[in-house]
């Protein structure tokens, strides 16, 4: 659109269905097939999900001790994970990666990582926006118990600088929040990435399965355009053990449009060459936050948590 393209070879690797039994080793060879597969296609970044060596276990109803214990890293790389780190660094590939992670002092967080052409990480984003709930509901068809496994994040919203790039990142829920994408737009980022797990059915109130999907393109389509950035998404989605999640990992422009989703609730990989002065394009003549934006005004964005009375008032 300026005429100076800026090409940055991205890609999304979707997973399919993991089975409560799949132990660490059998996901991370399908992390590496999809790795490799994005090296033929010249990417030079790949985006994973969301919790994406495990099962989605927090729809399962157990204590917090049996979730430690069976779901939680407690470092990155480990044993299991190594060989990914190891063949990203021969390829020159970045990657983003989402897991459960174990702090030393024993904190849980849906934590998300952000490595370098070297396999060196760089970042790490610890999931702010938990949905679902911490009780048992025996009725529910399944559980949604982020709530209970995992504390907030505590590290903020965050961009870090790699391969030349601005990169920020969010997890799942958090891509729903305007909050989350307009605080890494006013640190310059150029990509906001993310992995998910959404599950096809809303426990909580009688939401039609349709808008689940609609609504996640929704959210990353308006906030890739209101922020001038590009957005890369990536599900592990399909039947796990017979609970049903959505896929739709998509590649979307700060124009708003997707350049690129997945077609599957399988193992796939999108790719695009996208070019970073897209949104240069935008930040400069649509959403110039130096010259338009009025923060005396957006107060109670940070005054208020839930919604409150009115504010307006007869004009003298």
């Amino acid at each position: 659109m300026n005429g100076l393209k800026r090409p940055f070879a991205l890609a999304v690797a979707q997973l399919g269905p993991i089975a409560l039994a799949d132990n660490r080793a059998s996901v991370v060879k399908r992390l590496i097939t999809l790795l490799k597969e994005a090296h033929s296609r010249g990417a030079k970044f790949v985006v994973f999900p969301e919790l994406a060596l495990t099962t989605f276990f927090p729809r399962y109803w157990m204590t917090e001790d049996e979730a430690t214990e069976r779901f939680f890293e407690r470092g990155m790389p480990n044993t299991d994970t190594k060989p990914l780190f190891d063949l990203a660094a021969e390829l020159k590939i970045g990657f983003y990666l989402g897991y459960a992670e174990l702090t030393p002092d024993g904190r849980r967080f849906n934590t998300s990582i952000l490595t370098d052409e070297n396999a060196q990480i760089v970042g790490r984003y610890r999931k702010i926006h938990l949905p679902g709930h911490a009780h048992h509901i025996p009725t529910a068809p399944f559980q949604h118990l982020e709530k209970k496994f995992f504390d907030v994040g505590n590290e903020g919203f965050n961009v870090w600088t790699t391969q030349d790039v601005r990169i920020g990142m969010c997890i799942c829920n958090d891509r729903r929040w305007a909050e989350t994408y307009r605080v890494m737009a006013l640190q310059s980022a150029e990509i906001v990435v993310l992995g998910y797990n959404t599950p096809s059915m809303n426990i909580h109130w009688n939401e039609p399965p349709h808008l689940r999907m609609f609504h996640h393109l929704l959210s990353l389509q308006g906030n890739a355009y209101q922020n001038g950035v590009w957005v890369a998404a990536a599900a592990k989605c399909g039947a796990e053990d017979g609970f049903h999640m959505i896929g739709g990992s998509a590649i979307v422009s700060p124009t708003g449009e997707i350049v690129a989703q997945a077609q599957s609730e399988e193992d796939e990989l999108i790719f695009a060459n996208i070019d970073l002065a897209i949104g240069e394009s935008f930040r400069e003549h649509v959403f110039n936050f130096g010259k338009h934006r009025r923060p005396e005004h957006y107060g109670l964005i940070i005054e208020r948590t839930g919604a409150g009375a009115p504010l307006g008032k007869k004009p003298d």
